[in-house]
Order: C-alpha cells, then sequence, then structure tokens
C-alpha cells in the first residue's frame, strides 16, 4: 500500500526562527504532535511536541511561571528541531515506513515531494488507525 493512502494531508510548518512560544500556541490550537521546519518552502527539520517540552520551563502556564521561565519561549525553532529528517515520498510502501520505524527513534515521517517541499506526514498511529480498520 502506498503512503499517500494513509498519510495525514494537513501538515502545520513552520519557519527556523520562529519564537517557541509559537509553536506551543500552534501545538495547543491545532492538537497535532508534529510540527514540520520549511525554508523556502523545504523540509529541513521536525519538531515534536516532545521537543517543546523538554526545551520550555515545566512552570511555564502556572502561577508559578517566573520571568526566566517565560524566557525559555524565546528560543528559536531550529534550535530545538531535528535536523536532516528522514521522509519519504507519497509513492514509497508503507512498508518502507514500518522499516523506518522500527529501525530509527522516530515518531513521525514527513512525506515531500520532488522538490523536498512537506506534502503530509506519517505517523506510527497513522498506520496503526489503518491496520485496525474494519475490512
Amino acid at each position: 500500500m502506498k503512503i499517500s493512502k494513509i498519510m495525514s494531508k494537513n501538515v502545520v510548518v513552520v519557519k527556523m526562527d520562529d519564537r517557541l512560544s509559537r509553536l506551543k500556541e500552534l501545538f495547543d490550537q491545532t492538537g497535532f504532535h508534529h510540527l514540520l521546519v520549511v525554508e523556502d518552502e523545504r523540509l529541513f527539520g521536525v519538531i515534536s511536541d516532545r521537543d517543546l517540552l523538554k526545551s520550555i520551563s515545566p512552570n511555564i502556564d502556572t502561577i508559578a511561571a517566573t520571568t526566566k521561565d517565560l524566557a525559555s519561549l524565546n528560543k528559536r525553532a531550529h534550535q530545538i528541531m531535528t535536523r536532516k529528517p528522514i521522509s519519504l515520498t507519497a509513492d514509497s510502501t508503507v512498508r518502507e515506513a514500518v522499516d523506518i520505524f522500527n529501525s530509527h527513534k522516530i515518531s513521525c515521517i514527513p512525506i515531500v515531494n520532488e522538490a523536498q517541499r512537506p506534502i503530509g506526514i506519517l505517523s506510527w498511529r497513522d498506520i496503526m488507525r489503518e491496520i485496525g480498520r474494519p475490512r
């Protein structure tokens, strides 16, 4: 089966210099677990919600937040992104994706076109959803 059949076509992209405060807003508003980092419309990195949580103070959004805690939101996307992410094309197979998930510690695979522009994203959840679908 081709990845194009099960990938999520809705992707949220950010720029390398976007502040973590913007990324946090996007994660909070969209419910997505991954953001794709682009420059000149080409894929350069991936940021997971876990990457963000590890990079900001745990006191953010609490009454205990200090100025120093809030300053962690001023970091930039390029400082926390995974660089040179493993990607596939829409014509790749689900089997290829499973092999990648099994051999690397990643939770998503960006799907790109020939120009390395993101056109979708595949998570292990997408594969599990397809496997669990009634036939």
